[in-house]
């Protein structure tokens, strides 16, 4: 199954059936589905909080770059990334907006 490039007017959103806590400042999280562990870090952990409802990636990028000292492009650049990755765990739904 290929994953679709992730582009800024996709709409993502967590899926269900994940306990996440947080470990000295950081997201981690126990897939219940796979039984895989994932730490988040701080800023993915952060995304994984923007996500809770449905959002668009444009919506995701805007807000970490009002609250992180980061270029647009980069952070547009690793959001995407990082998305894409929980996308291929299965940890995340993508929508056309």
């Amino acid at each position: 199954m290929s994953i679709q490039p992730i582009t800024r007017e996709h709409i993502v959103v967590q899926n269900e059936g994940n306990l996440v806590s947080n470990m000295d400042g950081e997201k981690v999280m126990l897939s219940i589905a796979s039984g895989k562990y994932y730490n988040l870090g701080v800023t993915g952990g952060r995304i994984w909080e923007l996500i809770e409802l449905p959002k668009s990636v444009e919506e995701i990028v805007a807000t970490l770059e009002s609250e992180f000292d980061i270029e647009a492009s980069l952070c547009e650049e690793q959001v995407r990334s990082f998305l894409e990755l929980l996308s291929k765990e299965g940890l995340i739904q993508i929508r056309e907006e």
